[in-house]
């Protein structure tokens, strides 16, 4: 697709130069990652980890992950400060003061403790309760694990870094629940988060299963779009729910989980020392390298996955509204206020993109398909 067709030169170049740094910076990131993962899992390091830690086995476990995600958090904070205040600010998409930025990356590396945490105590109670057949208990868990995350995300996740208030009633908020009833997913849950805390970039996205279920608008989108685009936006969010996107992505996610902890059995069947189970802190080192480069590796499939789901979400979006000019306009408004990469390399895009670009998105909506 070539995006001369909807969008000017210089909107293109402007584009490519935010994001090939970005590009490169999250290339580094991934090898400080692996690297370290490495060294606690293949070298003295690992060693230092152990005696690093002490108590009982559980207290071992959770001060080894600790220490794990802690190093690795601060070894990697000048490239993430540099991706996530500096240089949003310098392309004036940042709103937060420096302390802003490093309260939510202490509010992020808690909750990666604690989650992280506690799985992997489960995973090495379930080897010390049932050391012969381990993985059966195990893989259900981390499934079961994987659909209250879903569930909770948007009562206490979502909470810790944006306060969300209803949309008023006014013409507007009852414009979008008509939208949504003849969508047939009437929405009981509409808020508005107060991203413009942060950034200038416009967003709206939908969260939970079940009683949880949400639908979210960026407080920067409800500022700043016309009500047809935003009407559109909504609609885009609707397909999502219509086809039960959240629903879908959460069995998918579960599976995943219980198909990893088989293979994490497999790489400790093979690993010395560990062959007979995870039965100590000393595991923890080799299941996140394991963890780390089964996500990396599943992202192709992943983002494939997403695109298909947002064409699917955008051609009911445009179903929905009939108004064709309008969904252009849409798409390309978001485009230039989130500066999205209108020309990514392919390979970035079959890894990282989870939407289609923009120029197909525009194109798309112009054929009706």
């Amino acid at each position: 697709m070539n995006p001369a067709d909807s969008f000017a030169a210089d909107e293109i170049a402007r584009a490519r130069a935010y994001h090939r740094p970005l590009y490169l910076a999250l290339l580094l990131d991934w090898t400080l990652q692996l690297l370290l993962l490495v060294a606690f899992a293949f070298t003295p390091a690992g060693d230092w980890l152990w005696d690093a830690s002490g108590g009982p086995w559980w207290a071992r476990v959770l001060e080894v992950v600790a220490l794990v995600v802690g190093i690795s958090t601060v070894v990697r904070l000048p490239l993430s400060l540099w991706r996530g205040w500096i240089w949003e600010r310098r392309w004036n998409f940042s709103t937060q003061s420096l302390g802003s930025w490093f309260t939510d990356v202490l509010k992020g590396l808690a909750l990666g403790i604690v989650l992280t945490g506690l799985a992997l105590t489960g995973l090495v109670w379930s080897a010390r309760s049932w050391p012969s057949w381990w993985p059966a208990v195990a893989a259900p868990a981390a499934a079961l694990l994987t659909l209250v995350l879903s569930l909770l995300a948007p009562l206490l996740f979502e909470r810790l870094f944006n306060r969300f208030t209803p949309l008023p009633e006014d013409e507007l908020a009852r414009s979008l629940r008509d939208l949504s009833d003849q969508a047939g997913v009437p929405v009981r849950t509409l808020l508005v988060s107060d991203a413009s805390r942060r950034t200038r970039k416009h967003n709206a996205y939908v969260s939970g299963i079940g009683p949880t279920r949400r639908l979210v608008v960026y407080d920067t989108l409800l500022n700043d779009v016309p009500a047809g685009e935003l009407r559109g936006v909504v609609a885009h969010e609707l397909g999502h729910r219509r086809f039960r996107h959240v629903a879908w992505g959460t069995a998918l996610a579960m599976a995943g989980a219980a198909a990893a902890v088989l293979v994490l059995w497999l790489v400790l069947w093979w690993s010395p020392g560990l062959a007979d189970g995870p039965y100590d802190a000393r595991c923890v080192p080799l299941v996140l390298l394991t963890m780390w480069v089964l996500e990396i590796g599943g992202l192709p499939f992943e983002t494939w996955l997403s695109r298909r789901w947002e064409r699917q979400a955008d051609r009911f979006a445009l179903e929905l509204t009939g108004e064709r000019e309008t969904m252009v306009a849409m798409h390309r408004r978001l485009a230039l206020a989130n500066l999205a990469d209108l020309d990514p390399p392919a390979l970035l895009y079959a890894l990282l993109f989870t939407h289609p670009t923009p120029p197909e998105r525009i194109a798309a909506a112009r054929l009706g398909a």
